[in-house]
């Protein structure tokens, strides 16, 4: 993959890097040519090191001397409130300042928009996509949520005439992009704490689906309702395609295969059979993310040929059931879901590439008020588990005191009524400790949770060296 360089001579201060979508987007503004410093509360990553390496200017912590006079603009993550100290430096300087959608809407603006928003599977499909428009010579430029395996990297630019967004939906950010191609591949209620309930949802996918310009198409899931539904009540005149398992789908998948490898499945697209198609990725659902990435740029023009190898080539991104290693002889993966339909095809694909090996999912629930509007769902998605561990929540954007604590253990009480051997532990350090000792040879353990659950199996590593 090549990742072109562009002179911008322009310079930004990122509150926030540290967040998945700022080190993207801090990765796009620097191949092209942007003079850039940044700050966060967190310890810098390996990935963040790598920009430093790059010229990015660190901060640790937040504080008004962090913010050079001479920077042109300040770009802030969801996560950073106006009271910031740096933010109220950029208004006493009188320096513009821009949410990270709005600093990508700008970049969008200079190539033709690909937006990619749903509940699940949007960082996978938006990688997906951007590594086939990356092949075709048509990528300008991509941020997305997730690290691409092998690259390391979450946004890069390109030379293309298409510009790639994973789109998400809280806070509403991605109202502030103005696609050409749009693709939805799911809407399921998630983010309770900016929508209270459904019709707030749908209302925000219909608005964002209305912003697809009129010469672009609406790419739909024809297996969700209510992608079906946002895509009849959205105000736009681009025309409507649509992928999925129902026989009423534009882009159909016929058949998938599973096996130790990956996925082959067989696509029909727009009445042809285009034959088979492999992803070196498990489960079923990424099948479907395979075939909305084949038909979206397809649809944009992509050659066949070039989908279909290019998939075949793609390795996934970090944290999306992701095989970490083996010790012990127990074999140990990881995996981001935090909603109940994504434990629940998490677990499926484990079970399918297992077998009958005995499989002990650590859990770390993610927000509160997330865990407990979901509890039911949650207690009846660990089904495949033989364990369960539950962490504390990881209590995101929230201000809580020992609510983590009483949540997790009102998860396991139900796991435990649902007839599920399930456990909780006070901390991280706890479940390494315990982790220790309780691995066997011929079992397998899958971390699980979107927030730093991850550090489980460094931290284990680094225990038994």
């Amino acid at each position: 993959m090549i990742f072109m360089v562009q002179t911008a001579h322009q310079s930004a201060h990122l509150v926030g890097v540290c967040g998945a979508g700022m080190r993207a987007l801090a990765e796009l503004l620097l191949d092209e040519g942007w003079s850039l410093s940044g700050s966060d509360l967190a310890i810098p990553t390996a990935g963040i090191l790598k920009l430093i390496d790059r010229g990015l200017v660190f901060h640790q912590g937040h504080a008004a001397v962090h913010l050079a006079d001479s920077a042109q603009n300040l770009v802030y993550s969801p996560a950073i409130p106006l009271q910031n100290p740096e933010r109220m430096r950029a208004i006493h300087q009188a320096i513009p300042q821009f949410s990270y959608s709005q600093m990508v809407a700008q970049r969008m603006r200079r190539a033709t928009g690909v937006c990619i928003a749903g509940t699940h599977g949007k960082s996978t499909t938006t990688a997906m996509v951007a590594s086939i428009l990356s092949a075709a010579n048509r990528l300008s430029g991509v941020v997305l949520g997730a690290e691409l395996c092998g690259s390391g990297r979450s946004g890069w630019s390109g030379s293309g005439d298409l510009f790639v967004a994973e789109s998400c939906e809280f806070q509403q950010s991605f109202l502030d992009f103005e696609p050409r191609y749009t693709a939805i591949l799911s809407i399921e209620p998630d983010h309770f704490d900016c929508y209270p309930d459904l019709e707030s949802l749908k209302s925000a996918f219909t608005t964002f689906a209305s912003q697809t310009a009129a010469e672009g198409f609406l790419l739909i899931n024809e297996d969700c309702p209510v992608s079906r539904e946002v895509s009849t009540m959205a105000k736009t005149s681009a025309r409507r395609v649509s992928f999925g398992r129902r026989a009423t789908a534009d882009w159909q998948v016929r058949e998938i295969e599973q096996s130790a490898g990956g996925l082959r499945f067989r696509v029909v697209g727009n009445g042809r059979d285009h034959g088979w198609f492999s992803l070196a990725l498990h489960g079923e659902h990424n099948a479907l993310n395979g075939l909305a990435a084949a038909a979206l740029c397809a649809e944009a023009g992509v050659s066949l040929d070039i989908l279909r190898k290019t998939l075949a080539e793609f390795q996934g991104i970090r944290r999306r059931f992701e095989f970490l290693g083996e010790r012990k002889g127990s074999l140990f993966f990881d995996d981001y879901a935090h909603h109940p339909t994504a434990v629940k095809a998490t677990l499926k694909t484990l079970r399918n590439v297992v077998g009958s090996q005995a499989i002990r999912c650590i859990f770390q629930p993610h927000q509160i008020l997330r865990t407990t509007t979901l509890m039911t769902e949650f207690s009846q998605s660990f089904s495949e588990a033989n364990e369960v561990w539950v962490a504390p929540v990881f209590a995101a954007r929230e201000s809580v005191s020992i609510e983590p604590w009483r949540v997790s253990q009102e998860l396991t009480r139900q796991l435990q009524a649902e007839g599920i051997s399930a456990r909780f532990f006070s901390s991280l350090d706890q479940i390494v400790s315990t982790l220790d000792d309780a691995m066997r040879p011929g079992d397998v353990t899958v971390t699980m949770g979107a927030g730093d659950i991850d550090r489980i199996y460094h931290e284990l590593t680094q225990r038994i060296q």
